[in-house]
């Protein structure tokens, strides 16, 4: 079964480290992703660039495109991974590997349905 753990901090703390700090902290989360993908349990794995470069688009009969992003939270959604995983109990025990190498925020964890599991038709 294929999971989503999204990640979700403050903007303006994951802005705010210092390049040394971010550096860091992805040597630490990648060292988690080789031992994953190692595992066969690691798919996509994405950083979102900040908000502020954000795009949305309002669903309805005229869609409607406004800057930025919709939700006014205290907490954006920074990136994602994707994992294999046959429960969501082994999905949860690696969203905690995840977190114990993350300072702030939280994981939260969706099942992925496929849609479309063999690319676009011609």
């Amino acid at each position: 079964m294929l999971y989503s753990i999204l990640c979700y901090e403050s903007e303006a703390l994951a802005c705010g480290r210092t390049k040394q700090e971010d550096d860091a902290m992805m040597v630490r989360l990648r060292a988690v992703q080789r031992k994953l993908a190692n595992e066969g349990k690691l798919g996509p794995v994405a950083r979102l660039m900040p908000t502020t470069t954000a795009t949305t688009v309002m669903a309805g009969r005229e869609p409607l495109v406004i800057d930025g992003p919709f939700a006014e939270t205290k907490e954006q959604l920074l990136g994602f991974y994707v994992v294999d995983c046959p429960t969501l109990e082994e999905a949860i025990e690696v969203a905690k590997l995840l977190a114990r190498e993350k300072p702030h925020g939280a994981l939260e964890i969706r099942p992925v349905a496929v849609f479309n599991p063999v690319g676009p038709s011609k």
